[in-house]
């Protein structure tokens, strides 16, 4: 029976279609931290088109000046998030470097960052669509 279960598990992981509302080995849990992460960032690029043509509103009613516009700043900004992300979740899951546990440690960083970030984007168009002001932006 035990040999039976494991053959079961192992088929399981390798099919690629863990229980993820129970793991039961590290390999399964590496599937569905990953998995997890795979969620948060379709969450974000869903939302993605969103902000990008909040922000292109906005350069329409932008002050003409030598700075760079909203759409081009957010931009940038999600090209240095995204460098961000991929450097701070590499190196906190040198905590288990050449373990099993790594690929876990990795994808659930990944998925904490991504979903704050995408937090960060619908807090943002919120603020720009309702004209308020973040805190500390005001003149």
């Amino acid at each position: 029976m035990i040999i039976l279960s494991s053959l079961l598990l192992t088929a399981q992981a390798a099919a690629g279609m863990p229980d993820c509302a129970d793991p039961q080995v590290q390999s399964e849990m590496n599937i569905c931290a990953h998995r997890e992460w795979e969620q948060a960032d379709a969450e974000l690029n869903a939302l993605w088109p969103q902000v990008r043509a909040v922000m292109q509103r906005e350069d329409g009613y932008a002050v003409e000046d030598d700075q760079p516009g909203y759409w081009e700043s957010l931009l940038a900004a999600q090209r240095a998030w995204i460098a961000y992300r991929d450097a701070h979740c590499r190196l906190s899951s040198y905590d288990a470097r050449g373990g099993t546990m790594q690929p876990l440690l990795h994808s659930t960083c990944m998925t904490v960052l991504t979903e704050r970030r995408t937090e960060e984007l619908r807090e943002l168009t919120r603020n720009q669509m309702s004209g308020e002001a973040k805190p500390g932006t005001e003149n």
